[in-house]
């Protein structure tokens, strides 16, 4: 119990017992030593390209657009008639379907011009005929052809060039002298590269400097005319005598080109392109000479505009080629339906 009593009037007084504790430093005299900064950074002059790329890809884009120029026209025309059983008179159900494709490209830089075309045309008609007694709707090819051409040119004077002139024409498909002429078996009249046409030539083009009047003529006394008939089993030669394949002829020829339209939206376009060509030898591949008839293809395509999207179309083409016909061909259609143009100029 002593113990006890002992311990506890210790632990009262401990609180009340102050504490003293000593401390002491000792001066360090340390030495200065001077600072010296090292700059380790390699160090390189660059040269700053104050023009930003976006600014360099557009200024390549402006001079490629001032340098072509791309005019592209798509149309697609058709018509549909329709009778019932009980039509009062008589009447066949037809379906027409024409499309046209045209597309221009010129390049030009400095006295050097390239001008490539290329067109298409396909037109297809359904309509019934009679199948060895048997009322039969049938699908009958009525336009078809395919057209390319270039032209290199370089800057002679003013208003004067020299260059070539190549050009290539054929069509998609077998065509037929009558409907129904492919169910029966018959004979076809034409097929693709039966007849196929390529004219080649080298002389001066003038360009009429008038844009009231935009007319260009070529003249070329080196001219050379090739007519291909692949397809030997074609009921028309095309002047292609079996076994030959292929005919050619030497000769100059005369080609007249015009393009305008009119209004402020383009509702009147007018082209037309007249080509002559006429032949001093002929049967080169044959070594077998003698002259030749001229041949004559006059083209006309009238565009005209309802709406932006809807327009008439009138074609004529007048073609003569004795070689192949004796008389002056005609072809005219008349046609309505969308449109599409894309010009970047």
């Amino acid at each position: 119990m002593k113990r006890i009593f002992a311990i506890l009037v210790l632990a009262m007084l401990m609180p009340a017992t102050q504490l003293f504790a000593q401390v002491s430093v000792d001066e360090v005299a340390a030495a200065e030593e001077p600072v010296v900064f090292e700059n380790n950074i390699k160090q390189s002059d660059v040269a700053v390209n104050m023009e930003s790329e976006a600014k360099i890809r557009a200024e390549r884009m402006m001079r490629r657009k001032e340098r072509n120029t791309v005019d592209f026209t798509a149309n697609l025309h058709g018509s549909l008639t329709a009778f019932s059983k009980s039509w009062q008179a008589a009447g066949d159900n037809t379906i027409t379907v024409l499309a046209n494709l045209n597309f221009l490209h010129t390049y030009k830089q400095g006295r050097f011009t390239l001008t490539n075309t290329a067109s298409a045309k396909f037109g297809y008609n359904n309509t019934k005929i009679d199948l060895n007694g048997e009322q039969r709707g049938v699908w009958f090819k009525n336009v078809d052809e395919i057209a390319l051409s270039t032209s290199p040119q370089w800057a002679l004077v003013k208003n004067w060039s020299y260059g070539a002139n190549v050009k290539f024409r054929t069509q998609f498909a077998p065509g037929y002298e009558a409907r129904g002429d492919k169910q029966l078996g018959n004979q076809r009249v034409s097929n693709f590269m039966a007849p196929g046409y390529l004219d080649a030539s080298l002389g001066f083009t003038y360009i009429l400097p008038s844009e009231k009047f935009p007319l260009k003529v070529n003249l070329a006394p080196i001219a050379l005319s090739a007519t291909y008939r692949q397809d030997l089993g074609t009921s028309k030669d095309y002047g292609v005598a079996p076994p030959l394949r292929q005919k050619y002829e030497g000769g100059l020829s005369v080609q007249l080109d015009f393009d305008k339209t009119w209004g402020k939206n383009g509702w009147l376009r007018y082209r037309t392109t007249a080509y002559s060509f006429y032949g001093w030898i002929t049967g080169i591949s044959t070594n077998k000479f003698s002259q030749t008839v001229p041949t004559l293809r006059w083209e006309n395509t009238f565009d005209i505009k309802a709406t932006k999207y809807i327009s008439t179309q009138i074609y004529v083409q007048l073609y003569y080629n004795k070689a192949e016909y004796h008389k002056l061909q005609l072809q005219s259609m008349l046609s309505v339906g969308l449109t599409y143009t894309f010009k970047n100029k």
